[in-house]
Order: C-alpha cells, then structure tokens, then sequence
C-alpha cells in the first residue's frame, strides 16, 4: 500500500484546514473564483509556478462556461465529436485528477456526478481547480517531487510523477477549454470579448 511520510502527511492536513475556510465561506455566497486571477506570489518556487498555472486554467474556464445557454451545451461540431456539456464533463474529471494528485489521493469521483446540473459541475470544476492552486502554491521542490498521480484499479496500484500531470491532465485542461470557446462561438454564444488572460482579470 502506497504511504505518505508524517511530515507531509501533517502538513497536508493543515493545508485542508487553511483550504476550507475560504470555500466554505464561498459556499454561503454562491460566489465563484476565478473571475479574475490571484495576485502572483512575490517569490518564485516550483511549486508557486505550477499554481500559477492552475490559476491561469481556473480564468480561462469561468469565462469560457462563463453565460452557457442549453443551446451552446448541446452543441457537437460533428455527429461523433463530444459535445460541449460532454466536454465540460471530462474538463471536471481531469481537476478531479488534479486535485487528487496534490492531495495525494487516489483519483475518485463523487457518486452521481454525472446527473448534477450545469451550473453544480461548472462549481465544482472551479473549487477543485482552487483547492489544487492553494495547496501547490505551498509545497516545498521536495515535497513536489512526491505529487503522484495515483491510479487505483481493482488489482493494482500505479504511479506516474508530477511531470505526467503537467503535460497531461493540466495541459489537457486547457486545451479541451479552448474547444469550449470555440464551440460557443460557433454556436452563437461567443465568450466576453473583454476577458484578458495575458493580464488575468476582465476588462470593463
């Protein structure tokens, strides 16, 4: 069975308990993050640059689901392409993924997930997008090094380092957000065109 060493084990648990209080708070107002991205550190870490990155998918994703009509969801830019509602789909299971690695947890999804709504899916992809971008912007270079993204089969345990997570599910995130901007533009929905994501905030 796969262990995490003491040290990290508390300083993960401490790290939940700083994440909490925040989101729980948000979870009273409804209010979502991402409308605009956090200031940048003041200090320059592996892990702080790997936040940064999440942070730049969080902006980029508020404001691409940002005003989705069902019309814009239902859309598919071919007969066996995903559709937009089905891209947002995997989108949340990849910051499933995301987060479980930085939480060093086994990748799970919640049960019925599949049935939320729109606009809960659109909520929990953010979440999980900030609870990753908080906890990574923590994390000593050592204890980066011990981020595995961790596949649970029902024989068998697997384990691929940070690097896979960066090209692969990070990545992916962004680049399956793209297809939702597209997608919404052609179908007659197209994002605020006042959104900066060289500056990261919206521009009014």
């Amino acid at each position: 069975m796969r262990t995490i060493p003491k040290v990290l084990t508390q300083k993960i648990y401490l790290q939940l308990i700083v994440i909490s209080l925040p989101l729980n708070a948000m979870a009273q107002t409804d209010e979502l993050p991402y409308a605009s991205i956090p200031n940048p550190p003041t200090e320059y870490s592996a892990g702080k640059l790997a936040a940064r990155i999440i942070d730049g998918l969080g902006y980029r994703y508020y404001w691409a689901t940002e005003g989705l009509r069902s019309q814009d969801l239902d859309y598919r830019p071919s007969e066996k392409g995903r559709s937009t509602l089905e891209t947002v789909d995997h989108i949340y299971g990849l910051t499933m993924t995301i987060l479980s690695t930085a939480s060093h947890q086994k990748i799970e999804r919640p049960e019925g997930w599949r049935d939320w709504s729109f606009n809960e899916k659109r909520k929990a992809t953010l979440l999980n997008i900030q609870k990753a971008g908080l906890i990574l912007r923590n994390v000593s270079d050592a204890e980066l090094d011990t981020l595995n993204i961790w596949f649970a089969g029902s024989d068998k345990v697997s384990n691929l380092p940070f690097w896979n997570l960066v090209n692969g599910m990070i990545s992916d995130s962004i680049y399956h957000v793209g297809q939702v901007v597209s997608f919404r533009r052609t179908s007659g929905n197209p994002m605020d065109p006042n959104v900066n994501v060289l500056l990261g905030k919206t521009n009014r």
